[in-house]
């Protein structure tokens, strides 16, 4: 075998090998949601929002419209929408909207959801109090479900000169297939401690008076 015919096998094995690695990237990627959106939680990557444990002390007197998108990955058969295209309150002000979901399919299934905010900037101010985002969700054949989310944009937000400009927020989710749930609660227990945890939150927003919504 001449040195060029080596060369050649050479190069090609490298580019098999890249190329695998590649794909091998891709499909990891795919089947680690819950472990690509603990990556981003940690990092703040692409826009994560943050978590945070109370609502913040300081309220500004700037606003922020917060806009609300909801997606679907292919192999799960759920409809998902935000029940508000959005919500107008105060820099450091804590709001609170519902989604909701349906699982359309003839048998119980799981889903998680991973998130971001754009633009991706904002992610490191978007804090959530509580979010169904933080656990896996499962429903039953044709159930619906009502979900929430606690939130609050960081009055640090002003400190930051490059989101000076910046008025509207998107709050972006897309629900993806858990082949194998993680929780061990059953489905009809997943559900009712979705909807104690939907009322508690509810009973904290009525009594802090949350809600104001815009357009």
């Amino acid at each position: 075998m001449s040195d060029y015919e080596q060369i050649n096998r050479r190069n090609m094995k490298v580019l098999v090998t890249c190329v695998g690695a590649v794909f091998a990237m891709v499909g990891l990627s795919f089947a680690s949601v819950p472990l690509y959106q603990i990556f981003c939680q940690v990092t703040g990557y692409g826009g994560t929002t943050q978590i945070a444990a109370a609502a913040p002390s300081e309220v500004l007197d700037r606003e922020m419209t917060i806009r609300f998108d909801a997606n679907v990955a292919p192999g799960l058969a759920w409809d998902f929408a935000p029940e508000e295209v959005g919500q107008t309150l105060h820099v450091g002000e804590v709001g609170l909207a519902f989604y909701t979901s349906e699982n359309y399919s003839d048998r119980e299934t799981t889903g998680v959801a991973t998130f971001n905010v754009v633009p991706l900037a904002a992610g490191r101010y978007f804090n959530k109090i509580q979010c169904f985002c933080f656990n896996e969700q499962t429903l039953e054949a044709g159930e619906h479900a009502r979900m929430p989310v606690y939130y609050y944009v960081d009055a640090a937000i002003a400190d930051e000169p490059l989101l000076d400009h910046v008025e509207t927020i998107t709050l972006s989710y897309t629900f993806f297939a858990v082949d194998e749930p993680q929780d061990s609660l059953g489905g009809e227990e997943a559900r009712l401690g979705t909807e104690e945890a939907t009322a508690g939150i509810e009973r904290v927003a009525i009594n802090a008076n949350i809600g104001h919504t815009g357009p």
